[in-house]
């Protein structure tokens, strides 16, 4: 690499735009927010809970029919499924002995849509 490949690019002033910058500062998140938010994201961060969560996208599902599509142990789906729960990503139904699992609401599916969108789009 050359030298200015390495270089980092900075402004040689400290701020040109002082009305954007006092704008943009009015409307940042709180730190709260952005603390959730990063909570939030990182539950996508698992290869095993996107499958899962893609695989409720096409349909409610039990805990052995995931783990037969994931072809894991039910326990390895389980758990990841509580994870999804507490992220309040995915939601259940119980009927009789068997209980059913699938995407809490359309947001949860335009999350992973817009996350294919943009990787498709690359």
């Amino acid at each position: 690499m050359k030298k200015k490949d390495k270089e980092i690019e900075v402004c040689e002033i400290q701020c040109i735009h002082e009305e954007d910058v006092k704008n943009v500062k009015e409307q940042m998140l709180e730190e709260a927010t952005v603390n959730q938010l990063t909570e939030f994201f990182k539950v996508f961060g698992d290869a095993t809970r996107i499958k899962i969560l893609h695989a409720l996208f096409q349909t409610e599902m039990c805990v052995c029919d995931i783990a037969a599509v994931l072809n894991m142990n039910q326990s390895a789906i389980s758990h990841q499924l509580r994870v999804l729960k507490a992220a309040r990503l995915v939601k259940y139904r119980r009927e009789g002995k068997i209980i059913y699992y699938s995407l809490d609401d359309n947001h949860v599916m335009q999350v992973l849509e817009q996350g294919l969108a943009h990787i498709e789009h690359s």
